[in-house]
């Protein structure tokens, strides 16, 4: 699978995030560097675990616990960056 760009990823992913989560906002809302565990978006860990899951099955990327997982959901553009990064480095 080919990724789409880094500003079409980011907007695919606030989708999902919107949509796994159940939000009820536009995603033109969310910006890019929102943080989206705690503070920003609020997201709980088990939203958390939702998008990992997603994320997996879409892009074939998993996102592991710990450092890994506190970078990657820093934002949605670090979420993107996080999947961009781990495709090329198994390519």
């Amino acid at each position: 699978m080919t990724l789409p760009d880094r500003t079409a990823l980011i907007a695919e992913l606030k989708a999902m995030i919107l949509k796994e989560c159940d939000l009820d906002r536009d995603a033109d809302s969310i910006p890019d560097d929102m943080v989206l565990v705690g503070e920003g978006l609020e997201l709980d860990s088990l939203d958390a675990l939702q998008i990992s899951l997603a994320v997996k099955e879409k892009y074939a990327v998993r996102i592991e616990g710990g450092p890994d997982a506190r970078r990657a959901f820093a934002s949605t553009a670090a979420l993107a960056d996080f999947i961009i990064a781990t495709r090329q480095a198994a390519a």
